[in-house]
């Protein structure tokens, strides 16, 4: 911990759209309340005591259909607050669920960002899962603590979608769902504190994961920005918003129930509409105002938001409630403050019919403009509710029940202020930014005001030759050896190359037998041998043991622990004593006995063993501490020879060598790959699949990277418009 200078934070947080000012809200599904919280969070921490500096690290969007703001790559939130957008997947505009191929290459690029800065964050606070990915990896290669917060969890997903009527299969396909499940089990078994938004969040969505640790969570609900969401000024009927709202309606002075939310069928929209159509003296007490989101033609949105914003239409003109219900098509960011306080004004009430809330934040928002609220009973409403006691809880399938209950709130003037002070006194004392952030640096506190359980690597002894500006690593029996003729001139090539470039082993197995495999065929000693899957790290000339990966990567290994846990597990049996080492355990997996290797981490995850499983092969399942893989390995030895990603060469064959070629590595695979174990890496953007086989597939990548030469890919043809 900085104790002389305070904290430095970088919080992660890579989808959707995020800018420093009017954020564009609703824009789609990847835009809506994380960006916002992340935006209002690192604008808080800030301002606090004991922290000098606080990076939002984001994706660096530069796309015609996007406004200049995301191609920026830092932009000023605070005085010691920055947006930092880092390259990853191109330039273009992604949706979330297209990013997970790109998220090592944004590893690779905020890692090379800090260290041409000169700057190490003292924790990594990782949002959504594909953050959570990446802030698990740069947790363990720059050594330092991981908070996470999960905004929405895959597990919880994948129910849902299975219960609308989707198969396993689309499911997966669609939302890449496995990818980032495994991405959560993993950051949850790597992170040191969980933040959830609600007891019930952890209660009933957490408890699905099979590394769900209780001790690790926290609850701290997010704040609202108390200067932007006030109660009325009067003089909030001359703005804008107000003109556009009160042209849809016949008696603009009614009360107002106000609903704001994505056009989203989850956010149950549709039965706010069904209850104020079927209720004759609702619609005479008070008029309806939809906000949900920007459009400027239906058939332009996405099929969800078109089919919600149709369905709405249809009910207007069902109930024939035109000159009673408004529907904006267009509003500013600084508009919806606005919207909550005409609500207030009107003695109206804020509506959350939400079928499933995992907190809601426009609930806070609506209490900190005086705003009595109805919302649903499922989730967060039931703790910022019990806080605030400012409104009513509905069953969001009961129609009637919502009508009814909007009817309590607005028909009793005197219990109106009763909730309206309420609700304004609950989120100061609950619900504000600089509540929340002390809370959080108290949490903080506990993790950085002791020695860490992610141990830095020491990276100060560089291995580097004044000439040596590129580095080719392989793995050995499969990717190596097999064709001896090739190998040879392989050899020579190295050799002749030995002052411009490091040469490394990356290979699963033991030290001692990689060694006798480089004796018996002729191969100089590397520079470097990274083997039993990542495990071990030795370098030339007298073979000494990088004991700093070592201790790194011994935190929360309890060998005996896994030996144990799968001890009865059918079809798995330990190989023989000289494919084992102090942190590889090393089993046979028969496929037709065995469970799948999912079923198998999950075993190890509900015993509280973080471990990282590597399949290769078919049937071969090792198992090494979750801190180690041959990937990241890699990155830490080419950390210590001063050399870029960019210029190392990575040679592999089967599933164990995936994450080494994930990212910033230039990566070959080899003809005579495991072709189902590689498949999903066909998409990378510098991945070259080899057409021979062994030693000749490393000559041909040699030449297809212009290796000895620029070392880069070459130029892609640009795909059609």
């Amino acid at each position: 911990m900085k104790t002389h200078k305070g904290l430095h934070i970088c919080l992660i947080s890579v989808h959707g759209l995020i800018r420093a000012d009017e954020l564009e809200l609703g824009r789609d599904a990847d835009t809506g309340g994380q960006v916002l919280y992340v935006v209002e969070l690192a604008r808080a921490l800030a301002e606090a005591e004991g922290v000098a500096r606080v990076d939002l690290v984001t994706r660096l969007i530069r796309d015609d259909h996007l406004a200049d703001d995301y191609g920026q790559e830092r932009e000023a939130l605070a005085e010691n607050a920055n947006i930092l957008r880092i390259e990853a997947g191109g330039l273009n505009y992604l949706a979330k669920e297209q990013l997970w191929d790109h998220l090592d290459s944004f590893v690779d690029n905020l890692i090379d960002h800090y260290r041409e800065e000169g700057v190490t964050p003292d924790l990594i606070h990782s949002h959504y899962a594909d953050a959570g990915y990446i802030g698990s990896r740069v947790s363990y290669l720059m050594g330092l603590p991981l908070i996470h917060t999960g905004h929405s969890l895959g597990r919880v997903k994948r129910h849902r979608l299975l219960a609308s009527g989707l198969d396993s299969q689309t499911i997966d396909e669609r939302y890449n769902m496995a990818r980032r499940i495994t991405a959560e089990e993993t950051t949850l078994a790597s992170a040191e504190r969980v933040i959830t938004s609600t007891h019930q969040e952890i209660e009933e969505q957490y408890e699905l994961y099979d590394f769900y640790r209780p001790e690790a969570m926290h609850v701290i609900p997010p704040g609202t920005n108390l200067s932007r969401f006030q109660p009325p000024q009067g003089k909030e009927h001359e703005s804008e918003i107000a003109q556009e709202v009160h042209r849809f309606l016949k008696e603009p002075d009614k009360p107002m129930i106000l609903a704001v939310s994505r056009a989203d069928a989850r956010k149950n929209i549709a039965a706010l509409l069904h209850a104020y159509g079927n209720d004759e003296a609702l619609q005479e007490r008070a008029n309806l105002v939809v906000v949900m989101g920007n459009r400027e033609d239906l058939n332009d949105l996405e099929v969800g938001a078109r089919d919600v914003l149709t369905e709405l239409l249809q009910l207007i003109d069902r109930y024939d409630l035109y000159g009673r219900v408004a529907y904006p098509k267009q509003h500013r960011s600084d508009d919806v403050p606005i919207l909550y306080r005409l609500a207030t004004l009107s003695g109206g009430v804020f509506v959350n019919p939400a079928l499933t809330e995992p907190f809601g934040l426009t609930l806070i928002e609506a209490a900190a403009s005086g705003l009595p609220i109805v919302a649903t009973e499922d989730g967060g409403p039931r703790d910022i509710v019990g806080n605030c006691e400012n409104g009513l809880l509905i069953d969001p399938l009961e129609q009637e029940g919502i009508a009814q209950a909007i009817k309590d709130v607005i028909g009793d003037w005197e219990m109106w202020q009763t909730r309206s002070v309420s609700g304004l006194q609950g989120v100061r004392h609950h619900y504000s930014w600089p509540a929340h952030a002390e809370e959080y640096l108290k949490m903080v506190s506990s993790i950085t005001g002791k020695e860490s359980s992610v141990e830095a690597i020491d990276n100060s002894q560089s291995y580097s030759a004044s000439y040596t500006d590129r580095a080719l690593f392989t793995d050995l029996n499969r990717s190596l050896l097999g064709d001896e003729e090739s190998l040879q001139t392989l050899i020579r090539l190295v050799r002749q190359n030995r002052k411009r470039m490091k040469f490394g082993i990356n290979t699963g197995l033991r030290l001692d037998a990689a060694l006798r495999l480089l004796k018996k065929h002729g191969i100089p000693e590397p520079d470097v041998l990274i083997t039993s899957a990542g495990t071990e790290i030795t370098f030339a000339p007298k073979l000494t043991e990088d004991t700093g990966w070592t201790r790194h990567i011994e935190k929360q290994w309890t060998p005996q622990q896994v030996r144990r846990v799968l001890s009865d597990v059918p079809g798995i049996g330990l190989r023989d004593a000289d494919q084992q080492s102090d942190f590889k355990i090393s089993y046979l997996y028969d496929a037709e006995k065995a469970p799948s290797v999912d079923d198998i981490s999950a075993r190890l995850f509900q015993e509280d063993q973080a471990v990282n499983i590597i399949f290769s092969h078919g049937n071969f399942l090792n198992i090494v501490p979750i801190r180690a893989s041959k990937g990241l390995a890699l990155r830490h030895v080419v950390a210590k020879f001063n050399i870029p990603l960019e210029r190392v060469l990575a040679i592999g064959g089967s599933g164990a060598d995936e994450d080494m070629m994930r990212g910033n590595t230039l990566a070959a695979i080899v003809g005579n790959r495991a072709h189902e174990e590689l498949s999903q890496l066909t998409e990378g953007a510098s991945i070259h699949f080899t057409d021979k086989p062994y030693a000749a597939g490393i000559l041909e990548a040699i030449e297809f990277y212009d290796f000895l030469g620029e070392c880069k890919a070459p130029e892609r043809a640009a795909e059609p418009a």
